[in-house]
């Protein structure tokens, strides 16, 4: 029984002595290598444990899976003889314990009697018996003492010797088996219904590009971006996920945002949001991006010279502008003349046409006679809440 094996050292100890005194008809002593306090004993053998060590090679070995690892020992014994004065350098003491060692040598592996089955039958391996080295330093550090008399004698070990705890086991139920069901039937993966959740979310450092239009293609970079239940938000909108693994997620920005009714151009905050099993929501840190208002046509709906006697007298009117994102009643958005050399003037009044369903996509600028300009060719330079449009379009206004 694992539970006796606490018993194992004395155990050990005991079938050695019984199985010498049976093997060498001697007497066979158990303590410290010590003369007896009775000189006229009979010539007899002793044995001492020394030193236990754990065993290297069985070290964190389980009798099982799901099984607490046992100690794994080994003992290590000196057997010294003393003859019939008690004195272990004589002719007498060496032929006995060349006795002892050849007892343990025709041992070598140490047979369990009815005394000690139920302690060591456990023991998965045989209890094997080597010699060891046995030097002066070994010897006069053992026989310091209040004899202190130096005795010849042999070193051995047994190993291994295992000491089993009571723990119980951390078996379960195999994964993939339907147990409800008689007889059980195996269905795989669909059995795993344990969640595993990392104990970090994701986190992103990164964000290519960090300034886009509204046909964009976005790479999040960062780590932990490969986990179960992902999304992009951008503010309040969903992006959809293309692709994703441990350093880099892909998303595309969504129809959503060309229609601008929930987005504007500007800095807006970008995160990843993991759905967890508990209703719950983890989020990444947050990065900003910018979405950029996109130029697509200048038409001129009206132009109206200041003086219309005169060529080249300055003009004002109408101008319409259609794109995407290109502002709202709450947005700071103007637009500026370019010639080619030098910025002529900057517009902030705009009429804007927008339906319930679409809106930022077509706006009328207004320039008044007070703000009229020279006539001309001209670029369209757009910026909404400090994002530029990457392109400029050509109007002529005469």
């Amino acid at each position: 029984m694992l539970s006796e094996t606490g018993k194992s050292i004395g155990a050990v100890t005991t079938l050695l002595r019984d199985q010498l005194s049976s093997n060498t008809e001697r007497t066979v002593t158990v303590g410290r290598p010590e003369p007896s306090e009775d000189q006229s004993s009979n010539p007899r053998l002793n044995i001492f444990l020394y030193e236990s060590v754990f065993d290297p090679d069985l070290k964190n070995t389980p009798l099982d899976k799901g099984l607490e690892p046992p100690l794994w020992l080994v003992l290590r014994y000196l057997i010294t003889a003393y003859d019939t004065s008690g004195e272990s350098d004589s002719i007498e003491a060496h032929e006995i314990v060349g006795e002892g060692i050849r007892a343990l040598k025709e041992m070598t592996f140490l047979q369990l009697n009815i005394a000690t089955e139920s302690i060591l039958g456990n023991n998965p391996e045989k209890l094997k018996i080597t010699f060891n080295e046995t030097n002066y330093e070994l010897l006069s550090k053992i026989m310091q003492g209040a004899d202190e008399k130096y005795r010849f004698s042999v070193s051995f070990e047994v190993r291994p010797i295992m000491i089993s705890t009571k723990a119980p086991t951390t078996h379960s139920l195999l994964v993939g088996v339907d147990y409800t069901t008689d007889p059980n039937v195996t269905i795989g993966e669909s059995g795993i219904v344990i969640p595993v959740e990392t104990g970090m979310g994701p986190s992103i450092t990164d964000v290519v590009p960090i300034s886009f239009e509204n046909n964009a293609s976005l790479k999040i970079l960062g780590s932990n971006l490969n986990m179960e239940n992902l999304s992009v938000r951008l503010d309040s909108i969903e992006l959809p996920v293309r692709s994703k693994r441990a350093d880099q997620l892909e998303c595309v920005l969504s129809s959503e945002i060309q229609y601008g009714n929930i987005i504007s151009a500007g800095t807006h905050k970008i995160e990843i949001v993991q759905s967890l099993n508990n209703g719950r929501l983890r989020k990444s840190n947050p990065l900003f991006v910018h979405p950029l208002p996109t130029l697509e046509s200048i038409s001129i709906d009206t132009i109206t010279k200041v003086d219309p006697a005169e060529p080249n007298s300055d003009v004002f009117g109408d101008i319409t502008i259609t794109g995407k994102l290109l502002g709202n009643a709450e947005d700071d958005v103007f637009v500026t003349l370019y010639p080619g050399d030098r910025s002529v003037k900057n517009f902030d009044d705009f009429t804007l046409i927008s339906t319930p369903v679409i809106s930022q996509q077509e706006m009328t600028l207004k320039i008044s006679q007070e703000d009229a300009v020279s006539p001309g060719q001209y670029l369209i330079i757009l910026r909404v809440n400090g994002e530029q449009a990457r392109n400029s379009l050509p109007v002529n206004i005469t």
